[in-house]
């Protein structure tokens, strides 16, 4: 990588960090109101609809997506394109099936009368839960869009930039997964 090519790098990844930034605040905010409106005055509580058995599972495959993409990131280092593209077809697949579990509960909950119009903690609990849902589903078709990339043969240092950004954001959205897991489930199930 020359050093033109390095400095837009660093161009580019300043600019993911203040988009990143952006998201943060965004999803500080839909916490903020999800904190202030749980639990509801009138309706269902959180721990009357939330399942242990579906969070665990489900956080099982997000969060160990953040290690199957570190290992598809060490196969680019190392020039496996194999050991490259399993990782990151396998990070898909946890991605994917995180999706499932997601879609299965809302529709659950949906199909036992909890609406958004219900209350507003499940409103809040809608739009939090469901924008991240949406990040990973949009980090879904981003790692396809990286797979087909890859075997387009682009340039090695700019699938390097590009498989990086997207592990910044992919992290992010785990982390982000982590605080729902804190804020939004485990008080309500202990």
């Amino acid at each position: 990588m020359t050093n033109n090519e390095a400095a837009l790098f660093r161009d580019k990844q300043i600019g993911f960090f203040i988009y990143l930034g952006v998201e943060a605040v965004m999803f500080l905010t839909l916490f903020a109101t999800y904190i202030i409106f749980t639990p509801a005055t009138q309706g269902p509580r959180p721990g009357e609809i939330f399942e242990a058995k579906s969070l665990i599972l489900s956080s099982f495959f997000l969060l160990s997506s953040s290690g199957t993409l570190m290992l598809a990131e060490k196969g680019m280092k190392e020039k496996k394109t194999g050991k490259l593209l399993v990782w990151l077809g396998i990070t898909l697949l946890f991605g994917l099936i995180f999706l499932g579990f997601e879609i299965s509960d809302f529709h659950k909950y949906i199909s036992e009368g909890y609406l958004t119009s219900t209350s507003n903690f499940l409103g809040s609990f809608y739009v939090l839960v469901g924008l991240h849902a949406a990040h990973v589903m949009f980090g879904s078709g981003w790692m396809i869009l990286l797979l087909i990339q890859q075997r387009m043969n682009i340039p090695t240092s700019l699938f390097q930039e590009k498989l990086k950004i997207f592990s910044y954001y992919w992290h992010f959205v785990d982390v982000v997964w982590v605080f729902i897991i804190v804020i939004v489930y485990l008080p309500y199930m202990i």
